[in-house]
């Protein structure tokens, strides 16, 4: 490898760690944790219309695990005429009782601060 390269690939692989250690932070959260934060999502009416195809909405599922079976759900490829009845125009999108609606994938953190959920989190 010539210089310029060896350059190239250290600055890439830093990025890459760097994305990683940003997108995915140290600790977790616990499946009681989650479940009570997905619990907490359905009181407050927010619910996800997503579709099986849908890579951010598989992402988004999969941060709750086990815990999104609590998580007001709608298959829109299942159940097209629900999400034409609340105007969903790309998956996934979550909708809150008061008819709010946030396009694309979320996040825990973020799901946390649209519906005052506490997420809390462990170390």
């Amino acid at each position: 490898m010539n210089k310029r390269t060896t350059t190239v690939a250290i600055i890439s692989i830093a990025a890459v760690a760097l994305a990683v250690f940003i997108v995915y932070p140290r600790g977790g959260w616990s499946d009681e944790n989650l479940t009570v934060f997905a619990q907490c999502l359905a009181e407050r009416g927010l619910t996800m219309y997503g579709a099986e195809r849908c890579s951010w909405c598989q992402k988004e599922k999969a941060n709750f695990g086990s815990a999104f079976k609590y998580v007001p759900h709608v298959e829109c490829s299942k159940e097209p005429q629900k999400c034409l009845a609340f105007g969903i125009e790309s998956t996934p999108t979550w909708v809150l009782s008061d008819g709010r609606k946030f396009v694309g994938y979320q996040g825990l953190e973020n799901l946390s601060r649209l519906s005052s959920c506490d997420l809390a989190y462990e170390d």
